[in-house]
């Protein structure tokens, strides 16, 4: 290591991935029931996780803080939930969009978070290598933005916990109907239990707003880095819906609205 690399290395304060239930600070995170993440139980119908984040929290807080700092400081790699408190962590359902701020991060670890939803502007990091949600059990999907972290290309995501995931084959939520226009809907207010999102500004595909255009949300699952993930995608149009690329081998091969839709056969069949 030369001396000017040495000058420009900040302190990787994220370094730990300990879990700090078992340091008797309490549980740092929710239980999941949205489908059985051990053994295939097939059911008719899953739906989003619908909590909204509570900005007022002070794990929401100290983790904008973070974000800020990160950004200030242009470091390579971002572990920010080891810097929070059990009771903090707990208290984070998703990531802000500040994110989009951490342009020089290349890896962004979130190991064991709480999280439901990973918010659109992640498709910003443009230096993004490495991706580690692992033990995120209520993560179940991921935003179709993540595609455009062009040199990501290692992932270590709990899989079975996956909409449609190759072992287990739980179902997607059902997705809205297509609207033309959101004329008479607030796409920067939006339900997540029926939208899964709490906002959508542009298009998934072409980047364009969505207030000026329709909504058309659709799942497809391809290969991110190292996992198949199921993204959620929401288009301005059919076209854009039509110029998404084909869903991956051995799973549904175009994309689709979730529901009663059949998949291949399981790991377990």
């Amino acid at each position: 290591m030369t001396d000017e690399a040495e000058s420009t290395l900040h302190t990787n304060r994220w370094g730990d991935t300990s879990d700090p239930a078992r340091e008797g600070r309490g549980s740092y995170r929710d239980l999941c029931s949205c489908f059985d993440q051990s053994e295939p139980h097939p059911r008719a119908r899953v739906g989003f996780h619908t909590e909204q984040q509570d900005t007022s929290a002070p794990g929401w807080q100290h983790l904008l803080e973070l974000v800020d700092e990160a950004a200030a400081d242009g470091r390579e790699e971002f572990r920010p939930l080891t810097e929070l408190s059990a009771e903090e962590r707990r208290q984070v359902v998703t990531l802000p969009p500040s994110l989009a701020k951490l342009t020089e991060v290349k890896h962004l670890v979130l190991y064991g978070s709480n999280l439901v939803r990973i918010p659109p502007e992640i498709g910003a990091m443009t230096s993004l290598e490495e991706f580690t949600p692992y033990t995120s059990y209520r993560l179940h999907w991921f935003p179709y933005e993540i595609t455009r972290c062009l040199k990501l290309t290692r992932s270590t995501v709990s899989t079975r916990a996956l909409f449609g995931n190759y072992k287990l084959r739980p179902p997607f939520p059902r997705l809205q109907p297509f609207r033309t226009s959101v004329t008479e809907l607030d796409p920067a207010h939006l339900d997540p239990r029926r939208w899964g999102a709490t906002a959508v500004h542009s298009c998934s595909v072409c980047d364009r707003p969505i207030e000026q255009r329709g909504l058309h949300q659709v799942w497809i699952s391809i290969r991110v880095a190292t996992d198949v993930l199921p993204l959620l995608v929401h288009a301005c149009s059919t076209q854009c819906v039509d110029a998404l690329p084909d869903g991956a081998q051995d799973y549904i091969a175009a994309p689709h609205q979730g529901g009663r839709v059949n998949q291949p056969p399981s790991d377990w069949d």
